[in-house]
């Protein structure tokens, strides 16, 4: 198939057009990569080029940098690219120092990132507001630096992770409602911020499904991201052709394949932004929906929780806390979601011939809820 025809995540973000930019992980861990070789050679690479998960070597600008008192600090301006990112234009820092022999890689929270106050995100109460991905990174970073500038020795260093008015730019981000406190995440899977466009996004999703049909696919899937489609490419096999970047916009799918239909729908995310496709939300954007809790605790009822853990679901901080609590009794809740937002696909495409089923994953790309394909279009 030619590069002009070819379908998936990669031929989406090339049809809509606009330009991509870089996680605020992605710059925290250039501006620590810079730092680092800074207090082992005395000077700063300007640019200095990482090498993200997926094999991409962006360079960025240093837009600050000192070097003193056996410390070493470089900022990066984040670019969102096309996206209309909050933190777009933020000056990123990272500020290290070196560690005795033995201490590893240990970070902290500078001004504007914030610190975990609450259960039920990937980190642990009490731990800088850097998460896993990231932190993976500039580990994977600052070892490499002291491999070429530290005498193979590995590092043994401090991260002390900034942003620049990020205490301020945290109040237009749900992070106070998940308890995160004092400013910013910093957040990425990928290093890659892909922009959406709401009107050029949902024109390269119903290009992703005509290039699907006409390559004969009877089978496709709509992922929420990177990590979604990873997984679903690793229970299925599917092509690339066969992928839908789905992102937020759960209807635009299923409208669109309500009218042009495919034998079966694989719908694969995350946890939290499925359960909100259970609870009949179409637009899965942050801004615009939320993580029911009320509806969590009502499914994990019927799946046979009792009335303290029905109440504490409600309660929970998060989507994961919930489905963390419903694990360890034993409450299939991740199954429960994927089979209510099954049945909300199902009623959009208003008896379409398609089979659905759904996968939930957690950040690491586990599979912690399914259902069975059901539907008109049920594959033999």
């Amino acid at each position: 198939m030619s590069g002009e025809a070819a379908g998936g995540r990669v031929a989406q973000l090339k049809h809509t057009g606009l330009r991509p930019g870089w996680t605020t992980g992605a710059c925290a861990t250039a501006a620590t990569t810079a730092a680092y070789t800074a207090l082992l050679t005395g000077r700063f690479p300007d640019p200095v080029t990482i090498t993200l998960p997926k094999g991409q070597t962006p360079a960025f600008a240093l837009a600050r940098e000192e070097l003193a008192d056996g410390r070493a600090m470089a900022g990066v301006v984040k670019d969102a690219g096309d996206d209309p990112d909050v933190t777009h234009g933020a000056l990123v820092r990272s500020t290290v120092r070196v560690l005795p022999p033995g201490s590893g890689v240990v970070f902290r929270a500078g001004p504007g990132v914030g610190t975990v106050t609450r259960p039920g995100l990937p980190l642990a109460v009490g731990e800088p507001a850097i998460n896993p991905v990231p932190r993976q990174l500039m580990r994977d970073h600052v070892e490499r630096v002291a491999l070429l500038h530290n005498g193979g020795r590995g590092a043994d260093v401090e991260i002390t992770v900034s942003v620049d008015h990020g205490a301020e730019i945290a109040r237009s981000t749900w992070n106070g409602r998940l308890g995160i406190l004092g400013g910013l995440s910093i957040l990425g899977t990928t290093g890659v911020v892909v922009p959406y466009s709401c009107s050029a996004w949902i024109d390269s999703i119903r290009r992703g499904v005509d290039v699907a049909r006409a390559a004969g696919h009877r089978q496709v899937a709509a992922c929420t991201g990177s990590t979604s489609e990873r997984t679903v490419v690793a229970e299925y096999g599917l092509p690339e052709d066969a992928l839908l970047d789905m992102g937020d916009f759960a209807g635009a799918v299923l409208k669109y394949l309500r009218r042009h239909p495919v034998a079966r729908l694989t719908v694969c995310g995350g946890f939290a932004k499925l359960s909100k496709l259970a609870a009949g939300h179409l637009d899965l954007h942050s801004a615009r929906s939320q993580v029911d809790k009320g509806f969590l605790a009502g499914l994990a009822r019927r799946g046979g929780a009792g009335e303290a853990l029905v109440q504490e679901v409600a309660a929970a901080n998060t989507g994961l806390a919930a489905l963390q609590l419903c694990r360890a009794a034993g409450v299939p809740l991740g199954d429960l979601v994927a089979l209510a937002a099954r049945d909300e696909a199902l009623t959009v495409l208003r008896g379409a011939p398609v089979a659905v089923d759904v996968i939930c994953v957690d950040r690491a790309g586990n599979v912690v809820g399914r259902c069975a394909p059901a539907g008109p279009g049920t594959l033999s």
